[in-house]
């Protein structure tokens, strides 16, 4: 548990148990399948954000003299807490709802009767989703797998290399909690991914709810024709943003920098749609050509947002008074600076080095990691090691080599050990 002080900073509490209608406990005699968040934020003494399954996200107003000044301390109602809720954490504030890639049980949920409460981290926009649409949820899990699995490929040779921490729905660690570079860019790649998975698995028919694309159908060019399957990538970015954005409606600069990231990845994918074609005729021939619109392959998307992520734009938190309280917006920090667009990543605070390990920031630090000793950029042993020096061992491998292809139609290959040496920071 976390107690007190800037810990309480976009903590939630949540029930991760498994039983699709858990009965028996005293909570449930007064409200059965409901499923529970609580959020708390510093510098709103006298609310306790609170949503159900079942109720409106209005329905807080009853809980606020919880936090009456006086009435009870943080300290005392986490501990009461979580004595009441067996089995709950208290779990980082940035989406949980990603824990999805990492969960195998979630990519059966258009087959299986599973209750969308017994997902964590569902607030309750996301959870209307989740029922009316079950069918889309194997693909929004596909789409965050890939891409925490792209963020892992961009940053493997980071000081952050996108770690995953087994047994934890924050599946990053603390992290992600501080608007950072990192933070703007896992924001952007998961959002692009749910929209590339949806948007993909809606051309594949997997799903009734949606199809192919005839929308954005012009004239035939010259030597080809439309056909195929055109990929709704609108209809995938609709789902990503009513999904993911589901819980970046609060007044807040951290909300309103998650909101323009996850646009900047959906983005992306917009802007990267081509026309993909197929030739038919005899003998290979292209006679006729049938074209059909479809999306990039992810990793051009992940490659594109890497470059954004290397010149994300830094901003500065502005504070505003409208009529439904103060209000924070984001404006760029150096006003020499060519502002950032929508399809720039932003941040507004400084990320650690990530040299050495720290569980308040989440680093692992970078001991023992693989440098290549003859790279002068990030990945090379000087800067990857922080300038603590490396270690180099041989390791044996043995590999195929001195394949043949023999008529027809086979190839054989003998089996050789080859020496190499591995460099790991110090």
């Amino acid at each position: 548990m976390i107690y007190g002080g800037k810990a309480w900073r976009g903590v939630f509490l949540t029930s991760h148990k498994k039983s699709p209608e858990p009965r028996g406990t005293w909570l449930h005699s007064f409200y059965p399948p409901f499923f529970f968040f609580f959020f708390f934020f510093p510098g709103r003494r006298g609310i306790l954000h609170f949503g159900t399954s079942c109720f409106s996200e209005n329905f807080a107003a009853i809980f606020s003299p919880l936090h009456q000044p006086g009435l009870m301390d943080y300290h005392l109602l986490g501990l009461i807490l979580s004595f009441l809720f067996n089995g709950t954490k208290v779990l980082a504030g940035y989406p949980i709802w990603w824990s999805l890639a990492l969960g195998q049980q979630y990519s059966s949920l258009g087959s299986q009767p599973i209750l969308c409460g017994s997902i964590p981290g569902l607030v309750p926009r996301q959870l209307r989703f989740c029922r009316n649409y079950i069918e889309i949820m194997p693909s929004v899990a596909e789409g965050v797998k890939l891409g925490i699995q792209e963020c892992q490929h961009q940053f493997r040779g980071r000081r952050w290399n996108c770690t995953t921490i087994d047994d934890s729905l924050a599946i990053f660690g603390p992290v992600l909690d501080k608007a950072t570079r990192e933070s703007a860019f896992v924001h952007a790649i998961a959002s692009a991914g749910v929209a590339f998975a949806v948007t993909r698995s809606c051309a594949e028919g997997t799903s009734t709810i949606c199809g192919c694309d005839s929308h954005h159908k012009g004239p035939p060019g010259d030597g080809w024709k439309w056909g195929g399957c055109s990929e709704d990538a609108d209809f995938g970015v609709l789902v990503s943003r009513e999904f993911a954005d589901a819980r970046e409606n609060r007044p807040d600069a951290r909300s309103a920098m998650n909101r323009h990231n996850n646009e900047a990845g959906r983005t992306t994918i917009l802007d990267h749609m081509h026309l993909k074609c197929k030739c038919h005729g005899l003998s290979g021939s292209c006679e006729v050509k049938t074209c059909w619109w479809a999306q990039p392959d992810f990793r051009a998307i992940g490659d594109y947002l890497k470059d954004k992520y290397d010149s994300a734009s830094e901003m500065v938190v502005e504070k505003h008074r409208e009529s439904r309280g103060w209000v924070e917006t984001l404006r760029a920090k150096y006003a020499l600076f060519k502002p950032p667009t929508e399809r720039d990543l932003v941040y507004y605070e400084n990320s650690p080095n990530f040299c050495e390990p720290n569980p308040e920031t989440g680093s692992f630090g970078t001991r023992d990691r693989t440098c290549n000793v003859t790279s002068h950029g990030i990945d090379g042993c000087d800067l990857l090691c922080c300038g603590r020096g490396h270690n180099t061992r041989t390791e044996k491998r043995k590999e195929k080599c001195h394949c043949i292809f023999h008529w027809c139609c086979y190839v054989s290959c003998q089996e050789c050990t080859r020496v190499y040496d591995v460099h790991t920071c110090k």
